[in-house]
């Protein structure tokens, strides 16, 4: 079986190998600075910071397992993700875990950050987390207090950072300034319109998927990939539904010509208001179809509907979060990656808050009064996390076929 990193069962020496464990640093653009050793594919060098800066916005996410989901997961492209628990890799890699199948990066975060590195025995035909990254192209920094760089980043917030090494197994001031000086010129996250890199570049009719492809479709979908995950296609397929996969850059025109039954936003990277095109296209389109989204597309439609997005603190990256829905009062356990959320205050009277944040009350989802117009703003696909939302994408079915409230 082939895959973007290899043919499972026939490892490449390279894969037999223990990690390289080099001398790396992490450093934030406050000044705060970790030393670790390196893992996957070697960190640029420090004379390299000018030409090819490894740097993204680091962000901690809270899940005890699915390293590999949340590594290729594009909704991640642009950041350096700190695994909060402890020890990380301990059931190896494998294809079915990959969220990345149709993104042009085969994984799209910066780096990986931990505490500990596992390189013992692994299940027959997985290869190690090491081996993947390094197959992959993908950095990774082990050795660091993940414990003290959360306990920051939930007082300060997410920043940027640099990932490099020296040849040493130390820092000087002079490099130090350097880098918070190469630092100081990177643009942050709200800066960077991250969606070139991981939609795909022309329109797919029935993408492959680990689910196969409807045969008699109840609907179809036109789903436009702003950095699809794999499972929410494989949901949709798990329900009969048939999904025309479109580039982020597409018109409502060319949206509208594949003669769709319903538009489906998808989930992503970045600042929803570096993409004042989709926001336009969606405005236009959702007046003709009934409309759903995911995560990003929830905050696309936001702007759509005339509300309007902010940057968290920290944003909401885990796989233990639980939402209230406000119309049933239940409360589910749900996967989250976001570092934007909907402002309730900017929110037309003809759109209903669907689902709160039981931590901090944020907007989960939203709802419509008058037309077939929902979305969500955490991952009911899970893929790492909990399935307690999947039935939400029945709902987004019923939606589709023109339920209203």
């Amino acid at each position: 079986m082939l895959h973007k990193y290899g043919k499972l069962g026939i490892l490449p020496t390279i894969w037999t190998k223990g990690a390289i464990m080099e001398t790396t640093f992490l450093i934030l653009e406050d000044g705060m600075t970790f030393t670790g050793k390196g893992f996957g594919k070697r960190a640029p060098l420090y004379t390299e910071l000018d030409t090819q800066p490894l740097f993204g916005e680091v962000v901690f996410n809270t899940s005890m397992c699915g390293y590999q989901q949340i590594l290729t997961d594009p909704s991640y492209h642009g950041q350096m993700v700190v695994m909060t628990s402890p020890h990380i890799g301990n059931y190896g890699c494998e294809p079915l875990f990959s969220e990345s199948t149709h993104c042009p990066i085969a994984v799209p975060s910066s780096a990986l950050i931990i505490r500990s590195l596992y390189e013992g025995p692994l299940p027959l035909e997985r290869v190690s987390l090491d081996a993947f990254m390094q197959e992959t192209g993908v950095c990774g920094i082990s050795g660091i207090d993940t414990r003290a760089l959360t306990l920051h980043l939930r007082e300060t917030g997410s920043c940027n950072a640099l990932l490099f090494r020296n040849g040493h197994t130390s820092l000087t001031m002079s490099e130090k300034t350097q880098a918070l000086k190469t630092l100081s010129f990177l643009p942050a996250i709200s800066e960077r319109n991250l969606i070139e890199g991981v939609s795909v570049r022309a329109p797919l009719v029935d993408p492959p998927s680990s689910v196969p492809t409807p045969t008699s479709p109840i609907i179809r979908f036109a789903l436009v990939d702003f950095g699809i995950k794999s499972s929410i296609i494989a949901e949709l397929y798990k329900r009969n539904a048939a999904v025309t996969l479109l580039p982020s850059s597409s018109t409502s025109a060319e949206v509208l010509s594949h003669n769709c039954d319903a538009l489906f936003l998808s989930n992503g990277p970045g600042d929803p208001m570096m993409l004042p095109e989709a926001v336009a296209s969606t405005k236009t389109v959702m007046e003709i179809l009934p409309t759903v989204g995911i995560c990003l597309g929830h905050q696309i439609l936001t702007l759509a509907l005339g509300g309007r997005t902010t940057k968290m603190k920290f944003g909401h990256h885990g796989a233990n979060h639980p939402v209230r829905d406000l119309f049933s009062g239940r409360t589910f356990v749900t996967s989250q990656n976001h570092g934007y959320m909907s402002e309730a205050s900017s929110l037309p009277s003809c759109v209903l808050r669907w689902f709160i944040n039981a931590n901090d009350q944020t907007i989960e989802g939203l709802w419509h009064k008058e037309k077939p117009i929902a979305s969500v703003q955490f991952h009911p696909e899970a893929s790492p996390g909990p399935h307690d939302g999947s039935w939400i994408f029945d709902r987004f079915i019923s939606i589709a076929q023109g339920e209203k409230s």
